[in-house]
């Protein structure tokens, strides 16, 4: 999922960190800082658009290193959280850098994550412009609810209660949308999916260029 320029993670010092409040993080996650960059896949490849697979192993190296990777790619394409079928790998995870409407930083990672969303007579749904990072350059306003909950697991296995509100309630919903293959276009009538793919083409060149020389100062 794009971050909104307008909500910057500086805003407030307030921070969650899988879901636990901490007096200070640093701008870069230390996953990042571990990290190296991957490939963004791009709608239209198959593994955005099958569900992903359950992870049964916790606490190896290779999943540690899956969600460093993960982190680093989000922060050099400017993104507020990144599904693993996003990087090629289709497990059921996500990580996340989101404000909330609130002032809040959410930072973290969810294995398996099942979402609760409020009863439908007492949901509000809000249309906000949305972006993702597969879908390089486009934008387009998305029907979400305001609150949303994710219960899954952290890399180790423990269990994990994520709750959102605003925004992140938005980035919630988009990347576990992506684990069972779907995008947000998905969510559009065919004539704004026109109007998405079409940005998409415009301006994708340019989003590449900008993510390459992002993990170029970053020597990546």
């Amino acid at each position: 999922m794009s971050v909104r320029h307008e909500r910057s993670r500086s805003v407030d010092r307030r921070v969650r960190v899988q879901g636990r409040p901490v007096d200070a993080y640093p701008a870069l996650p230390p996953e990042a800082g571990r990290g190296s960059v991957r490939r963004v896949t791009v709608v239209g490849e198959e593994v955005l658009s099958r569900p992903c697979r359950e992870v049964t192993e916790f606490g190896t190296p290779e999943l540690s290193a899956l969600i460093d990777d993960m982190f680093l790619t989000m922060y050099v394409a400017d993104g507020a959280g990144l599904a693993a079928n996003q990087v090629g790998v289709d497990l059921r995870l996500f990580v996340y850098d989101c404000p909330d409407d609130y002032g809040i930083r959410h930072v973290g990672h969810i294995i398996n994550p099942v979402l609760d969303l409020p009863d439908p007579r007492s949901r509000r749904l809000v249309d906000e412009f949305e972006g993702c990072l597969s879908v390089p350059g486009a934008a387009m306003a998305v029907p979400r609810t305001d609150r949303a909950v994710a219960r899954g697991f952290d890399k180790d296995g423990k269990p994990l209660v994520i709750e959102g509100m605003g925004y992140f309630a938005r980035c919630l919903q988009h990347e576990t949308d992506h684990l069972v293959g779907h995008t947000y276009l998905d969510r559009l009538s065919k004539r704004d999916r026109k109007d998405a793919l079409r940005q998409m083409e415009d301006r994708r060149e340019d989003v590449f260029a900008q993510r390459a020389l992002k993990a170029a100062s970053l020597g990546r």
